[in-house]
């Protein structure tokens, strides 16, 4: 996996980039978890779109509800970023506007965009 560490304001967030299909299941999620809150000591992740299976983004898997469950328990704020345009699910595109009202997972255009909504204090949301 291709990890890199960027410094926003007074923390940091791990960004996992370049990696197809990283998360595929809740083991490689967990896995995912593990490597950002414990070894790399980061409670914020910014994930490239390509790096989920693209089951994820189905609803009807259910990946999606167990994986962002798990980041949430493990207080790891997330936001995914890429093209999310091209997803015809009318539920996705739901779950998609529901989460960028939160504060623990969001979906975002742009790397820069997301680690921007990482780098905001809850308040500025």
């Amino acid at each position: 996996m291709k990890w890199t560490i960027q410094a926003v304001g007074d923390g940091s967030i791990a960004v996992l980039e370049g990696v197809q299909e990283a998360i595929c299941d809740l083991p490689s999620a967990l896995d995912v978890i593990a490597a950002t809150a414990f070894e790399m000591g980061c409670h914020k992740l910014a994930i490239e779109k390509e790096a989920l299976a693209e089951s994820f983004f189905d609803l009807r898997t259910g990946l999606a509800g167990e994986v962002l469950e798990k980041f949430v328990q493990y207080r790891v704020q997330v936001a995914i970023w890429g093209d999310h345009s091209g997803y015809a699910s009318k539920a996705l595109k739901d779950f998609i506007r529901e989460s960028n009202r939160g504060r623990a997972v969001f979906f975002a255009d742009s790397r820069e965009e997301a680690l921007c909504k990482l780098g905001q204090p809850a308040s500025a949301r």
